[in-house]
């Protein structure tokens, strides 16, 4: 079984985006990305400085924007209106969970799709579906990335996706249909759910439950995507596919960590030169 690791992929992103971001620099234009917090989740926190630190590794600014873990919509909406409009701001991100009765898809409406860098709003989401530019979700571009990077085939293809959400299953479905797979998206209604992800070439698993896909899901040979993230009561992490019930039929697994998630956080940055590069064309 191959390791399909994300360490190359990321790593070639992140030489572009240095680039970038340097080029960007000397024209006068500071790439910034501002990121909103309004929880005190531990992951979310913990994530949120990891970006940041990845940010500056590359020569992009980052503005953490901490809210208190009980603030209102009105006070997280007029916090994204004021970075909207801010000129020196080229991306946003809203990190959740967000404070009860703060809904995330009004805040989203409230992101330009300019800034838009995690796809959260509708305007990038309907683009994205019409086939239009945009900034696509960053979790669901680096599983179609990853594939690129070890060589996966997707013309032809018969991929399942166990997992309809707004930032894996639903805009994964249409990346992969743009490299011409064809696609079943598979979720808790599913009947057989193993059977039918038995028959795919690819299986993109991104349901968070820990271990949920075992052997019986996989086809002897299929590549197996693992998006899932999941803490254990020690700390560690495990994904969504029982790595070793899998490893034994399957052709390639991502592992957890190390497979997807340096790939998503090398996305977003990306998003965000692509997005001040666009800023500074206008100019």
């Amino acid at each position: 079984m191959i390791r399909l690791d994300g360490d190359g992929a990321s790593n070639a992103l992140r030489e572009q985006v240095t680039d970038a971001a340097a080029e960007l620099r000397a024209g006068g234009t500071i790439p910034t990305l501002a990121i909103i917090l309004a929880t005190e989740d531990g992951g979310a926190v913990w994530y949120s400085r990891a970006i940041g630190t990845a940010a500056e590794k590359v020569g992009i600014d980052c503005r953490l924007v901490s809210l208190p873990a009980d603030a209102t919509e009105p006070e997280i909406g007029a916090q994204l209106v004021e970075l909207a409009r801010d000129p020196d701001i080229h991306g946003m991100l809203l990190q959740t969970p967000l404070p009860d009765g703060v809904s995330a898809d009004a805040m989203a409406e409230l992101i330009p799709a300019g800034k838009d860098i995690d796809g959260m709003g509708p305007l990038s989401m309907g683009r994205l579906v019409l086939g239009r530019p945009s900034f696509p979700p960053a979790t669901a571009e680096a599983v179609v990335r990853l594939l690129k990077w070890h060589r996966v085939e997707m013309a032809g293809a018969n991929v399942v996706v166990i997992g309809r959400s707004a930032v894996v299953g639903k805009p994964l479905l249409h990346l992969l249909l743009r490299e011409d797979a064809t696609v079943t998206v598979c979720h808790s209604k599913t009947r057989s759910l193993a059977e039918v992800s038995s028959q795919a070439d690819v299986l993109v698993v991104a349901i968070g439950r820990p271990r949920f896909v075992t052997a019986g899901f996989v086809r002897g040979g299929a590549t197996v995507i693992d998006v899932g993230t999941n803490a254990e009561g020690d700390g560690s992490l495990v994904g969504d596919v029982d790595e070793h019930s899998v490893e034994a039929v399957a052709g390639g697994l991502t592992p957890v960590p190390g497979g997807v998630g340096p790939v998503t956080t090398a996305s977003l940055l990306l998003h965000t030169v692509e997005a001040a590069q666009a800023y500074a064309q206008a100019d």
